[in-house]
């Protein structure tokens, strides 16, 4: 959405408050949106999914057919709380500003008029159902925004701790001073804060057909095929544009059915879409589609939800790649990536084509400082960089060995001194005497054979919401058995044990 140089332009985004960011990409609730996003292209078909709730189109061409912006803006709110479906609209320069003008509150921008109020409670409560940001206005409209908005966990934290409280007070920084402070992720934000695009795109398409296609003879009945297909029909796209140093922000899917009906979308994603997110987000298209238009049936000889579609099968799928950057590579280790069985690589694959990428996960060490946030789940094949990153210090991490089991939730534990009061840990990390007793989950009495710690963390003391405080101690008990204990708030837990 980005004009020759970066320049933004006008963007209309739609935000659903009823679908969280937590919703799983391959769950019944994301793809209950894809009816959203087909409302929504009846207006524009050129429809840009960004995750589960949130979409946005390009505003300029379509405003001027049905009216301005904000009557484009009041017709797709209309059409989609007509579904019974609270959503809320915003129109800015650029998708950034867009997305937080569709949930600024009343007063931040000139609202558009809103007819269809009250028809969903949760677009009710959430105030009008459009703001208008006028051209040019984008980075006063930003400016008053915390830095809490813009994409960067890290960033959040750190610029306040500076004394960058606004997006404003970050915008009036140099461009390169921010980039050699915050590095890469801070040049990106900092474009974000002046209301620009956070890089520049290709700015045209290529000379060469860089889309892929494969058939289906006899028509594709089922969605499994096509899912399967597509990821091998990704790698290929990735495989081509590498090769003329380019990579796809924004995907375009086409998929082919025998009756002549198309079904389009565009996808979109923070960073490069991976072979299995695209063959995920092929299924969530097609299972859309097929609710939408009520086309699945019971089959006779089971009993169960046939998936055979009313419009014959598909017979075409094709991928184009519709904004393109210059890809920028990744660095490989000094000794080489570790290398994976290709049979166990086709196994998982296979796996995730007909359960879904959730259902074959690898661990990824991670950052934190609790012993559950050091290791994270992450599709196979996926590149996906932990939250967390793990070489950064963490203050108050244990030292190693790592606790070989980490319960889910932590179990309630009692620890006492010889004369039988609990042990207390003071705001200076002071043992109010050595623990000689444990009873972890209402267990029998042990003795404390050995014991180390504390090691206190004061975790986000900057934000009272999230703040905490605590002390971890590593505890040896009579039977042999070792123990990652912590107090809070004067309460003791075991977060993990030793073998």
């Amino acid at each position: 959405m980005s004009k020759a140089g970066g320049a933004p332009q006008r963007v209309l985004a739609v935000w659903c408050p009823d679908w969280s960011p937590a919703v799983p990409e391959d769950g019944p609730e994301a793809r209950a949106f894809e009816q959203v996003a087909a409302v929504i292209a009846e207006f524009c078909p050129r429809v840009e999914v960004i995750r589960p709730g949130v979409c946005a189109i390009g505003a300029r061409g379509p405003s001027r057919y049905f009216g301005g912006e904000e009557a484009l803006a009041r017709k797709i709110t209309d059409a989609v709380t007509a579904l019974g479906v609270g959503c809320r609209a915003g129109v800015a320069d650029g998708l950034f500003a867009a997305l937080l003008a569709a949930r600024a509150p009343a007063g931040r921008a000139a609202p558009a008029r809103a007819r269809a109020a009250g028809r969903a409670a949760s677009a009710a409560a959430a105030g009008p159902p459009a703001v208008i940001v006028a051209p040019g206005r984008t980075p006063a409209f930003l400016a008053p925004h915390p830095v809490s908005v813009l994409d960067s966990a890290e960033l959040a934290d750190l610029l306040p701790r500076l004394g960058i409280w606004t997006l404003g007070d970050f915008a009036g920084l140099p461009a390169a001073e921010a980039a050699n402070r915050f590095g890469a992720a801070g040049a990106r934000a900092h474009r974000l804060a002046r209301g620009l695009d956070p890089r520049p795109l290709t700015p045209r398409p290529p000379s060469a057909d860089l889309s892929v296609q494969v058939g289906f003879d006899p028509p594709a009945g089922q969605s499994e095929p096509v899912v399967f297909a597509a990821k091998a029909l990704a790698e290929q796209l990735h495989s081509g544009l590498a090769a003329r140093g380019l990579a796809c922000v924004r995907l375009q899917v086409q998929a082919a059915c025998a009756d002549g009906r198309d079904i389009t979308r565009f996808w979109r994603h923070d960073g490069l879409l991976s072979a299995l997110a695209v063959a995920e987000r092929v299924r969530w298209q097609l299972d859309g589609w097929r609710a939408g238009q009520d086309a699945r049936r019971d089959d006779p000889a089971t009993g169960k939800p046939d998936e055979i579609s009313l419009a014959g099968g598909i017979t075409r799928l094709r991928m184009i790649p519709d904004q393109l950057v210059r890809d920028e590579g990744r660095q490989l280790g000094l000794w080489g990536d570790a290398v994976i069985s290709d049979r166990v690589a086709r196994a998982a694959t296979r796996v995730q084509a007909m359960l879904g990428p959730q259902s074959v996960l690898r661990p990824v060490l991670a950052g934190g400082r609790d012993p559950a946030e050091q290791v994270t789940l992450v599709p196979f094949g996926d590149s996906r960089a932990p939250f967390l990153p793990a070489g950064r210090p963490w203050p108050g991490r244990i030292p190693a060995p790592a606790p070989a089991t980490v319960y889910p939730v932590p179990l309630a534990a009692w620890v006492t001194d010889d004369s039988g009061d609990a042990v207390t840990v003071s705001g200076r990390a002071v043992v109010s005497a050595p623990p000689a007793r444990l009873s972890a989950d209402g267990g029998p009495w042990l003795a404390v054979t050995a014991w180390a710690g504390p090691w206190p963390a004061n975790e986000r003391w900057w934000a009272p919401a999230g703040a905490r405080r605590r002390a971890r101690f590593q505890l040896v008990t009579e039977d042999g058995n070792a123990w990652l204990a912590a107090v809070q708030d004067g309460l003791w837990l075991i977060e993990a044990s030793y073998d």
